[in-house]
């Protein structure tokens, strides 16, 4: 399985973000300590740099980004607004927004290893999107291990949870809403992602 391994400080700061929104509270980067002294930005290069803020935040390989703003597209509404609720509707992402995991990389790892539920069924699909009504919990094998008992026990940043999602415990949280765009916690001008696929 593919995936991204490029250092988590040194691509938020390429990419004009806070390493906050991946879950990393403490990560910094001397890369470029004077500011940027970059040359003005084509307008392929702004629209390149929005898909890749996504694709980066989410944990996403440009195949399956594809997939979504084909989906994105054929739904009703604008079809940037889609592809943002489409890739936030993602399981791995759900589990970390509900602070079930540190961050999102951690998330797609403990999905993988299926140490979570969607309404009492495991599911090991980082990708796999949820519903409104569906309830996602930390499954009851694994709510005795160390990672999250302190998980649990308020270690690191209690996480800030969208109003599209509620916590029924320490261990499960539910949909109760699709994500609006206004649940997007950084900066995107998704219309950009549009406009670079429509071409």
């Amino acid at each position: 399985m593919a995936k991204n391994t490029q250092p988590i400080a040194k691509r938020c700061r390429a990419l004009g973000i806070s390493p906050a929104v991946m879950g990393y509270s403490k990560k910094t980067s001397n890369r470029n300590p004077g500011g940027k002294m970059r040359r003005k930005q084509s307008e392929y290069g702004r629209q390149l740099t929005e898909k890749q803020k996504v694709k980066f935040v989410y944990g996403v390989l440009e195949k399956q980004f594809r997939m979504y703003y084909e989906k994105a597209e054929k739904m009703e509404g604008k079809t940037g607004e889609n592809l943002l609720s489409l890739v936030e509707r993602r399981l791995d992402n759900v589990v970390f927004r509900l602070g079930l995991a540190r961050t999102r990389r951690e998330a797609r790892q403990l999905v993988n290893h299926a140490h979570y539920t969607v309404n009492g069924k495991k599911v090991n699909i980082p990708s796999y999107l949820v519903k409104v009504g569906d309830v996602i919990a930390v499954s009851d094998g694994s709510k005795s291990s160390a990672y999250f008992k302190a998980l649990a026990e308020g270690e690191g940043a209690a996480p800030v949870i969208p109003k599209w999602l509620e916590t029924t415990d320490s261990f499960s949280g539910k949909v109760i809403a699709a994500p609006a765009r206004d649940d997007i916690d950084f900066p995107v001008e998704e219309h950009l992602i549009v406009e670079l696929y429509s071409k």
